[in-house]
């Protein structure tokens, strides 16, 4: 199965990878495989338990080669499979390290298929695995050496690892919060149908005996084999439900719980949890025991199915009649993951220019809202290709023009340590002292220790710079901003202070005011020496708003410049201690009475107004 409307799209994306290959990477490994018969299903496919295989042995081989120790596979991120592949097509994997925590590491896996008659190059999926070291023999766990990025792309994945991270360790709390929200629970939400289908009848157990063909090079049982039998009983207990051959669309994030090794016995056992409209959540539970010991719970997962017609398309599906007790907490635990899962799909798995603004926020997806808001930010970061625009006393205007989107950046060093940069620019309620466009700034919802939200409130667009182009008149315009605050993870790590928009019920457009939106901006701060540091300030800015920021872009004008400085000088002043009342409402008269503030109140500053802040 193929779909034609994204082949260029993946082609560009192989491309994008071919150009990095300058770089070897030296943990990368790669695997080509033909897919045979034997590796098929019945419909001539390859197997996905198969291709889990390969591409868990293909990532250990990684990390062991990272590592230079033994290692096992941890836990695996959500996978989403968009293409199925058929024998006789090759499969490639390339599995290399991301980042390298003290024990653990994460490895980047990315499947692409290849039509050997035709030369079509297409993705297939893409993974993120975490792998442990094993201890050494005197219990002693191994330290693992740091990741040192070549490419752009190695850079922006070695700093978004550690926000995936983040989002694995609150994966479970996510589901509990959600479970819990009574106003997530639906009146109807256990409604049957009268011809539903009973889950038992989709119920599956299987036992399997671990064999050393079945083994890792560690002697226990290969986490790819267990993740192949997982997919087996789930498959077929997919087909029970609709009778009829099913394709395997996703797998939840899971994470091995335990080791087995050879001789032990796995059970299997996979259910179908719930049916949607035109998909179904399947549970699988594996657990490994031996002789008269109790059976040991090593690994949980929970796969999403589809029934495709004749022309690629989901065929709408049976309802289902969950089991009393158990079975009703599974159809409403699928109901809530599947909420995750299009939470997930929608903010995190489309493309940075995909993303919609001013998603709404709620429990279920505040972990991915501001996990994608710190990584666009860190992706525009990492970008190689921004074009020096204008310098004055060494600040200095960057640009990056992508197809409909303009971003810029603004950077100088100051002499202010990077930690009290940090904790300074932090604080969105802070930059009313210096920023002429901060005119009020309200705290409204501590999300959790790092993102914050925050009502902004900035002046009208001046009619008499813009011209007719303010369509709002003398309306003020607010933001609902999401301020997502990182610490350095490792060394080479910059201070982030990530913002974009979001929605909130509890603040509706108001009369009175122009809502703006905010696509992604925010700060990084690097420490250069020990009391100096690097700022820069990053925005995407639409095409609306190209006509008025063109004269600082040729150097014209040097609004950006005073900005600058006035941020500049409000980190110097307030190097060493916090900034006192009386000191903020000083220097925000010495703005008032600047005789260079009508500069700052003109073309980029005033134009960025309807876009970010």
């Amino acid at each position: 199965m193929s779909f034609t409307t994204q082949g260029d799209v993946e082609k560009e994306e192989v491309g994008e990878e071919e150009e990095d290959e300058e770089s070897v990477n030296p943990t990368e490994v790669k695997m080509s495989q033909i897919v045979m018969p034997c590796h098929s299903n019945p419909r001539q496919e390859l197997s996905v338990g198969q291709l889990l295989k390969w591409m868990d042995s293909t990532a250990c081989l990684s990390a062991e080669r990272h590592a230079g120790c033994p290692c096992v596979t941890a836990s695996v991120d959500d996978i989403h499979f968009e293409h199925t592949i058929s024998v006789g097509q090759v499969v490639n994997i390339k599995a290399k390290v991301n980042r390298a925590f003290n024990t653990s590491m994460e490895v980047g896996i990315v499947v692409n298929c290849e039509d050997l008659f035709t030369d079509r190059h297409w993705r297939v999926c893409q993974a993120y695995a975490t792998f442990v070291t094993q201890r050494t023999h005197t219990g002693k766990k191994v330290q693992l050496k740091p990741i040192t990025p070549h490419t752009q792309r190695e850079q922006v994945e070695y700093s978004v690892a550690a926000e995936r991270r983040r989002v694995r360790m609150v994966h479970d709390d996510i589901i509990k919060d959600l479970l819990s929200d009574r106003s997530f629970q639906q009146a109807d939400s256990l409604a049957v149908e009268e011809n539903a289908v009973a889950a038992e009848r989709t119920k599956v157990e299987s036992v399997e005996l671990v064999l050393p063909p079945h083994a890792n090079h560690q002697v226990n049982t290969f986490g790819g084999q267990i993740m192949a039998w997982m997919v087996n009983v789930a498959t077929i207990a997919a087909s029970r439900l609709c009778q009829a051959h099913t394709t395997l669309r996703s797998i939840d994030m899971f994470t091995f719980r335990g080791p087995s090794q050879v001789g032990d016995r796995l059970l299997l056992t996979a259910i179908v949890n719930n049916a949607f409209k035109t998909s179904m959540e399947v549970g699988v539970r594996a657990e490994a025991y031996r002789g008269e010991e109790p059976n040991r719970h090593i690994n949980s997962a929970f796969m999403t199915f589809e029934v495709l017609d004749d022309h690629g398309m989901p065929c709408q599906l049976p309802r289902i009649r969950p089991e009393p007790l158990e079975g009703s907490r599974r159809f409403q635990e699928a109901i809530a993951r599947k909420k995750i899962r299009l939470d997930r799909k929608y903010i995190i798995s489309c493309k940075q220019a995909e993303v919609p603004l001013s998603v709404p926020l709620d429990p279920s997806n505040q972990v991915y809202l501001c996990y994608n808001n710190v990584s666009a930010l860190k992706m525009l970061a990492a970008r190689n290709n921004w074009t020096l625009s204008s310098e004055k006393d060494k600040v200095r205007l960057y640009t990056l023009e992508q197809k409909s989107v303009l971003s810029f950046r603004v950077e100088a060093e100051v002499d202010v340590p990077a930690e009290r940069a940090f904790c300074l620019l932090a604080e969105l309620r802070n930059r009313t002292s210096w920023d002429t466009h901060y005119q009020k700034c309200e705290l409204i919802q501590r999300v959790n220790d790092d993102d914050f939200l925050y009502r902004v409130v900035a002046p009208s667009v001046s009619s008499t710079t813009l011209g007719s182009a303010n369509q709002g008149g003398g309306i003020l315009q607010d933001f609902i901003l999401l301020a997502s605050r990182r610490r350095p993870c490792g060394s080479g790590d910059s201070y982030v202070v990530a913002l974009r928009s979001v929605s909130l019920p509890t603040h509706l457009p108001s009369e009175g005011y122009n809502r703006g939106e905010v696509v992604c901006a925010g700060f990084t701060i690097l420490e250069t020496k020990s009391n100096t540091s690097l700022i820069s300030y990053y925005n995407q800015a639409s095409p609306e708003v190209l006509p008025y920021i063109s004269t600082d872009i040729a150097g014209l004008s040097s609004s950006f410049y005073h900005n600058f400085c006035f941020c500049s000088q409000y980190l110097s002043r307030n190097r060493l201690e916090p900034a006192s009342e009386e000191q903020t409402n000083q220097y925000q008269h010495q703005i008032g009475e600047d005789p260079t503030s009508e500069n700052i109140t003109d073309s980029l500053s005033l134009s960025l107004n309807s876009t970010e802040l």
